[in-house]
């Protein structure tokens, strides 16, 4: 016999979602004749699965411990390269916004990839505030992801609570993300633009359209120029819908693709920042996110501003070209 307290990174889940995650390589029908025997039991009834745990709840399984890890799959800490290490820009109990380097992916590509939500366990459970029987029912993941190449604020939940409530947020376009970027040619004044983004998942690429098409989808951009040089204008992009490559493609569209931007951007331009600085990714990141006034799981962060400062490299550019 088994006994499982549900703590806060699993509660808010229905039961038998708990026990398809705790005993992964069992069918369904495994749980529900179990439940029905009362051979898994919740605070010490019978249950029918469909329960949402709430913390402090009390899981019996009787089952002999050959049939519970027979059902479930070893759980594989992750390990991996010590060279792009993110910053910490907030932490509580709850949530943790990390500040992730370019060249890092905020999730695998591929099976051997060490991302940021695999740093995000790592550092969970070397600072102790994850066990590893607890991967069993819930992983910590982050709640927005930015391109490898695109540096800047990525927000995370520690627990299911928090992730659901951030994940949330992100989808209503509560919460307001700014972004950084340095682009090619004078702005002079700010736009609200609009449009549509269709995907070829084939080549990893965006197209962008005025016109609506079939299966497209539809996007908003808010930009401001902040300060222009001889050749450049450092903007602050507020990123009001979130579909992939928006800001790098419909900144190129209006003819100032981002300075780097080796899959949109100019040729030519970027050969000159590559020359000249070093520069082999695009100069975009994400600098600022405003959270609404909030309860539950996120009450701490209620009408909080996270910030990310500028990366050494897209600073010195900036003070290079005279847009800082």
């Amino acid at each position: 016999m088994r006994e499982i307290t549900i703590r806060a990174n699993e509660a808010g889940q229905r039961f038998d979602k708990f026990l398809g995650k705790y005993m992964d390589k069992a069918p369904k029908s495994f749980f529900y004749k179990m439940l029905r025997k009362k051979n898994i039991t919740l605070n010490g009834k019978k249950a029918a699965g469909s329960e949402k745990l709430c913390e402090g709840d009390l899981v019996k399984l009787f089952l002999s411990d050959e049939t519970i890890d027979g059902f479930s799959s070893r759980v594989i800490l992750p390990s991996g390269s010590k060279n792009l290490r993110p910053a910490i820009l907030y932490e509580d109990s709850q949530v943790i916004f990390f500040d992730k380097p370019a060249g890092m992916l905020s999730q695998k590509a591929a099976a051997d990839d060490f991302s940021l939500v695999e740093y995000l366990i790592e550092y969970l459970t070397e600072s102790g505030q994850l066990a590893e029987d607890d991967l069993r029912a819930f992983r910590p993941s982050v709640c927005n992801r930015l391109d490898r190449n695109t540096s800047g604020i990525v927000a995370a939940g520690k627990t299911l609570a928090a992730l659901q409530e951030l994940s949330a947020m992100f989808r209503d376009r509560s919460m307001k993300k700014y972004y950084m970027t340095l682009v090619k040619g004078h702005v002079s004044e700010g736009r609200l633009i609009r449009g549509y983004l269709t995907k070829d998942p084939r080549t990893n690429r965006v197209a962008f359209s005025e016109t609506e098409l079939e299966s497209a989808a539809p996007i908003e951009t808010e930009y401001r120029p902040l300060c222009t040089g001889e050749r450049t204008t450092l903007l602050e992009v507020h990123l009001i819908t979130g579909k992939t490559h928006q800001i790098r493609a419909h900144l190129a569209s209006q003819g100032h693709p981002i300075a780097g931007d080796p899959k949109y951007g100019d040729p030519s331009f970027n050969g000159i920042f590559r020359e000249k600085y070093g520069l082999r990714c695009q100069l975009l990141h994400a600098a600022r996110i405003c959270i609404p006034e909030c309860e539950g799981a996120l009450e701490p962060l209620s009408g909080k501003e996270i910030t990310s400062p500028l990366p050494e490299l897209f600073r010195k550019i900036c003070q290079e070209e005279g847009v800082l």
